[in-house]
C-alpha cells in the first residue's frame, strides 16, 4: 500500500514538473546575449518605424511647407494617442514580467485580458475625439484656413481608425513581456513598410489610386498599423504559449486594472506630457513664424531616428529588470543597467555627430526653404548637444518603471517638459530671440539627469542593495 503511494506521488510530481513553463530566458540566458537577443529586434523596428515617421513627412512636404506644418500641428495629438497606448502597455508589461519571475501565472493572464480590454475603451474616447474635436484643435492653434482643412483631413483619418496603433502596441508589448520581441520586430517592420509603399500611392494618385494629399498620408499609416496589429495578434496565440488570451467568462479585474495602471498612468501622464510640450512648443514658434514650426516637427522626426533606438532598448531593459527583479537576482538587474546605459550613450554619440556635422543636408530631405534651412542649421546643433544626456536618463526612467516607481518617472518628465523646458524657451522667445529657443532642450536635460541620479540612488537603496547576486 505504501509502494502504491509512493508510486502515485512520483506520478503526481512528475506530472506537475511537466506541465510547468520552461524557465524563461529572462532568468537564465547571460545578459549580454539576453539583451541583444530582447532590445536588438526592437531596435531595428524603431529604427524602421522613425524611418517611415521621416519619410512619411518628406512625401507631405512634398505638397506644401503648409501641409507639413499641419502634420506638426497634429503631433501633438498623435503623442497623446501613443501615451495612452503605450503608457498601458508599459503597465501591462510591467506586471507580467514580475508575474512570470515570480510564477503566478493566473494574474500573467488576468493581466493580458485585462490590458485587451482596458485599450479597446482607450481607442473607443480617441475615436470619439477624432470625430467631434478635430477641427477645433487646429482652429485654437492657427487662423490659416488651409493648414486647418490640410490638418483637419489627416488626424481625423488618424484617429478614427486608430484601433490600429492602439492594438498593435499592445499586442507587442505582450510579445515583449516574454521575450518574443523577434516577434514584435517583425510586426512593426511589416506595418512600416507598408506604409512607406502605399505612402506615394495615395498621396499622389499611383497606380490608379485617387490623388488623396494628406488624407492619403493617413491612409497609408492607418493601413500599416492595423496590419501590424492583426500580425501582433497571430503571432501571440501562435507563439506566445505563456499567456492565455481566453475570454471565456470575462470580468474586468479591478485589482489587476489598478496594478496595471500603477505603473501605466505614470507612465501615461509621462509621455502625454510630451504632447502638452509640443502644443505649447508649437504656440511659441508661431510667435515668429509657420516656418519655425515646420523646423520643429522636422527636428522631431530626425531626433526619433535617433531617440527610437535608445526606446527600443528600453523596452527590452524593462522585462529584464522586472523579471529579475522577480527572482530577487541583483547582479543581472545591475549588469542590465550599465550594459544598456554604454549602448544608450554611443547611440546617442552616433547621434550628435550627425547633427552637428551636416544639419542642412537633413533638412534639405524635406525640400525646406533657403530661410528653413538656415533657421534649421542653428536649431538641430543647439538642440543635439542633449542628446547623450537624454541617453542616460532613458535607460534610469526604464529602471523605474520595471521596479514599478512609475511616479518617480512622472517627477522627472514634468520637470524636464513643464517646469523647465517651456517656461525657459517662453523667456528666451520674449526677450532675447528664436535662436535662443532651442537651448531650453539641453537645459531642461540637465535638470533632468540630475533628477534622475538623485531618484536612482534611492531606489537602489530602498530595493536593490539587500537584493542577493
Amino acid at each position: 500500500m505504501k509502494e502504491k503511494y509512493s508510486e502515485e506521488n512520483k506520478n503526481e510530481i512528475k506530472n506537475e514538473e511537466m506541465n510547468k513553463p520552461a524557465e524563461n530566458k529572462m532568468g537564465i540566458m547571460p545578459i549580454d546575449k539576453l539583451l541583444i537577443s530582447v532590445s536588438l529586434p526592437m531596435i531595428i523596428s524603431m529604427i524602421v518605424q522613425a524611418l517611415y515617421n521621416i519619410v512619411d513627412s518628406v512625401f507631405v512636404s512634398k505638397i506644401s511647407e503648409n501641409a507639413l506644418t499641419a502634420v506638426s500641428l497634429a503631433f501633438p495629438m498623435q503623442i497623446l494617442t501613443i501615451a495612452v497606448g503605450a503608457g498601458t502597455g508599459v503597465g501591462i508589461n510591467a506586471l507580467l514580467s514580475r508575474r512570470l519571475g515570480e510564477k503566478k501565472f493566473d494574474d500573467v493572464n488576468k493581466a493580458a485580458t485585462n490590458g485587451i480590454f482596458l485599450i479597446f475603451l482607450s481607442y473607443i474616447a480617441f475615436a470619439l475625439i477624432g470625430i467631434f474635436l478635430t477641427r477645433s484643435f487646429f482652429a485654437v492653434q492657427t487662423d490659416n484656413a488651409e493648414i486647418i482643412d490640410y490638418g483637419t483631413q489627416y488626424l481625423r483619418i488618424c484617429l478614427i481608425m486608430g484601433f490600429g496603433i492602439f492594438g498593435q502596441m499592445k499586442f507587442e508589448r505582450l510579445l515583449q513581456s516574454t521575450g518574443k520581441s523577434i516577434f514584435s520586430m517583425i510586426t512593426q517592420g511589416t506595418g512600416a513598410i507598408i506604409n512607406l509603399i502605399l505612402d506615394p500611392i495615395m498621396i499622389f494618385g499611383y497606380f490608379g489610386f485617387p490623388k488623396m494629399g494628406v488624407a492619403g498620408a493617413a491612409l497609408a499609416t492607418v493601413t500599416g498599423q492595423i496590419i501590424a496589429m492583426i500580425s501582433g495578434i497571430i503571432f501571440n496565440i501562435k507563439y506566445n504559449k505563456e499567456i492565455n488570451f481566453s475570454f471565456k467568462g470575462f470580468r474586468p479585474d479591478g485589482k489587476i486594472i489598478k496594478m496595471i495602471y500603477s505603473v501605466g498612468i505614470p507612465a501615461m501622464i509621462m509621455q502625454a506630457i510630451g504632447s502638452v510640450m509640443t502644443y505649447s512648443m508649437n504656440k511659441i514658434l508661431l510667435m515668429f513664424s509657420p516656418t519655425a514650426v515646420a523646423v520643429f516637427g522636422v527636428y522631431f522626426k530626425l531626433q526619433s531616428f535617433i531617440f527610437m533606438p535608445v526606446f527600443g532598448l528600453n523596452n527590452g531593459v524593462i522585462p529584464i529588470v522586472a523579471y529579475n527583479y522577480g527572482i530577487r537576482n541583483k547582479k543581472r538587474i545591475m549588469d542590465t543597467i550599465k550594459l544598456s546605459m554604454i549602448v544608450a550613450v554611443l547611440i546617442m554619440i552616433c547621434g550628435v555627430i550627425v547633427f552637428e556635422t551636416i544639419p542642412d543636408k537633413l533638412l534639405l530631405i524635406f525640400d525646406a526653404s533657403d530661410d528653413m534651412v538656415n533657421m534649421g542649421t542653428v536649431a538641430l546643433r543647439i538642440i543635439g548637444t542633449h542628446f547623450v544626456l537624454a541617453g542616460f536618463s532613458i535607460i534610469i526612467m526604464s529602471v523605474f518603471q520595471a521596479f514599478g516607481e512609475g511616479m518617480v518617472s512622472l517627477i522627472v518628465s514634468i520637470s524636464r517638459q513643464l517646469v523647465v523646458l517651456i517656461p525657459v524657451a517662453y523667456i528666451f522667445a520674449k526677450f532675447f530671440g528664436l535662436d535662443y529657443v532651442w537651448l531650453s532642450f539641453p537645459i531642461a536635460e540637465i535638470v533632468a539627469l540630475t533628477l534622475c541620479l538623485i531618484f536612482f540612488k534611492r531606489l537602489y537603496n530602498k530595493k536593490i542593495k539587500n537584493l542577493s547576486d
